[in-house]
């Protein structure tokens, strides 16, 4: 074994020592080892041909801009399907000349009746042929329209999202059936047990009191009769404008992409007429801070054999960042840093069980049911927030150890929690972008946003770039705001807002003493 590693390590083919490995070595049965170097292309063998890595270009984000400043976007991936869409920079948060709701309308009427299909079931049927699925998602800032199809279909599919897009009917009778829905809805939004989108309204809209981030993402009961066609048509002249636009696809070729935008999206005359709306709203957002109470009854949420038990929920946040700004990355570890969840949650390092909120609050006190970090970031700020829930009898006793927790923020950050937090930003970055839709919605808002994309390999450096000084700058700068506040729930023992900011801007984050001549 010795001659054998020792004839390796030299790497020997000549004639001279081409029967090295096999000298003087035989089978059990006697007959000598065949004289074949390893190193050596076989006789009557075809060479082998390796795979090697592709040069880097075919995994970078291309973009075109066309002649009417539409952007198309694409990314190269592996496999027969392609996910294609429209990403349109208009949400909730430009509805301020508008009726508050009209986003959450179009998000019901996509891919209802257009120009060249007759109904809903009629574009289904067509997305069939191609194996397809569609769908639509309206967030505050974002409109997105999608289509997951066989990537042999992409002509078709285009066609398709430039007439959803550009020449939807808004017929009465689609209307009124989205006004049921958003009926439907709303009331199943007040009666869920897990109030985690109602309460992340209401911080925002406390956070950004009447403007931008800060206005209603749901439509309001009462406007739900008010927007019909001519409302929407008003809306979409300002905002569904070429230049307010991405084309975005993964898994398809960039020529293929550009030449589909081409015959479909340039110089296509939408519905509404080329006429220009109101003056697009152009606000940048205003952190205001202050609170937000719904005095609730939460006994009955969850009736049945096992039942949630009366819980008030509380959610206390502060104004980080844009994702344009470089603090980003430093926030996104502190958000990965402070985790948390539920008090049932199982399972090890991997499910973050060793987060702050984990260790230093649902493991010390076992009446908290919840305690989960969220950090909401869009291009002009941003909003970290805890939420919390526990019996309504220790409502105070809740608030003091979230804002504890804020405060601790900016002290000492160990060097292994920080690891961690990098680590687990980076496992569930990647992880995400294995998914051909995740790598889509990446592709076309960073466009949207930037007109480039940063790659995740570049993502990546800069998370392991980040130093504790780092979370204790943006912590510190982030702690001279004034507090956001969202409660739900019985609210007997809430702090007041001012006993709040009063925690926030202590040394150990308590709350002050409460002096009562009776108990």
């Amino acid at each position: 074994m010795a001659a054998a590693m020792a004839w390796l390590r030299r790497g020997a083919c000549g004639p001279a020592r081409r029967c090295g490995l096999a000298a003087g070595r035989s089978y059990s049965g006697g007959s000598a080892y065949p004289s074949v170097s390893l190193t050596c292309p076989l006789p009557g063998v075809p060479k082998a041909v390796f795979a090697a890595a592709e040069s880097r270009e075919r995994f970078e984000t291309r973009v075109t801009v066309l002649e009417n400043g539409l952007r198309v976007a694409s990314q190269n991936k592996f496999g027969q399907f392609c996910t294609v869409g429209i990403l349109v920079n208009s949400g909730s948060r430009h509805e301020a000349k508008y009726l508050s709701g009209i986003s959450h309308f179009l998000e019901k009427l996509a891919f209802s009746s257009t120009a060249q299909f007759g109904s809903k079931d009629e574009i289904l049927l067509t997305l069939e042929k191609h194996g397809g699925i569609c769908d639509c998602q309206a967030s505050r800032d974002t409109i997105m329209y999608a289509v997951s199809a066989d990537a042999r279909g992409l002509d078709t599919v285009v066609n398709l999202l430039a007439d959803v897009t550009l020449q939807p009917r808004l017929s009465d009778e689609e209307i009124e059936m989205t006004r049921m829905a958003i009926r439907f809805e709303l009331e199943d939004l007040n009666m869920r047990p897990d109030p985690e989108p109602l309460l992340t309204e209401m911080i925002h809209a406390a956070a950004f009191r009447d403007n931008t981030v800060g206005l209603n993402r749901f439509c309001p009961v009462e406007n739900t009769d008010k927007i019909n066609r001519d409302v929407l048509h008003s809306y979409l002249s300002s905002y569904f404008t070429p230049d307010r636009m991405v084309l975005a696809g993964v898994g398809i070729e960039h020529e293929h992409l550009v030449e589909c935008a081409r015959k479909y999206l340039l110089g296509v005359q939408p519905v509404w007429g080329s006429g220009q709306g109101r003056a697009v709203d152009r606000s940048v957002a205003q952190y205001t801070g202050g609170i937000i109470k719904v005095e609730k009854d939460m006994s009955d949420v969850s009736l049945g054999p096992t039942p949630i038990p009366e819980l008030t929920h509380i959610m206390i946040g502060l104004e980080s960042c844009s994702f344009l700004e470089d603090d980003f990355i430093p926030f996104a570890v502190l958000n990965m840093m402070m985790g948390g969840g539920g008090s049932f949650s199982a399972g090890g390092p991997g499910k973050g069980m060793f987060t702050r909120l984990y260790l230093n609050v649902l493991n010390r006190h076992h009446w908290m049911y919840n305690a989960t970090s969220y950090h909401h970031s869009y291009e002009d700020t941003g909003l970290l927030c805890i939420h919390a829930s526990a019996d309504p009898k220790q409502v105070r006793e809740m608030v003091e150890i979230i804002t504890r927790e804020f405060i601790l923020m900016a002290g000492a950050v160990g060097e292994v929690e920080l690891e961690r937090a990098k680590t687990q930003l980076k496992s569930m970055l990647m992880m995400n972008l294995e998914s051909r839709p995740v790598i889509f919605e990446d592709v076309g808002r960073q466009v949207l946003a930037t007109n480039t994309r940063k790659l995740p390999h570049e993502l990546c450096a800069l998370i392991s770039q980040v130093k504790p000084t780092d979370i204790k700058r943006v912590v510190t700068k982030m702690l001279h705001k004034k507090p956001a506040v969202a409660a739900l729930g019985d609210l007997t023992d809430l702090p007041t807002y001012e006993h709040i900011q009063a925690a926030l801007s202590s040394k150990d984050g308590r709350l002050p003493r409460l002096y009562r001549l009776f108990r």
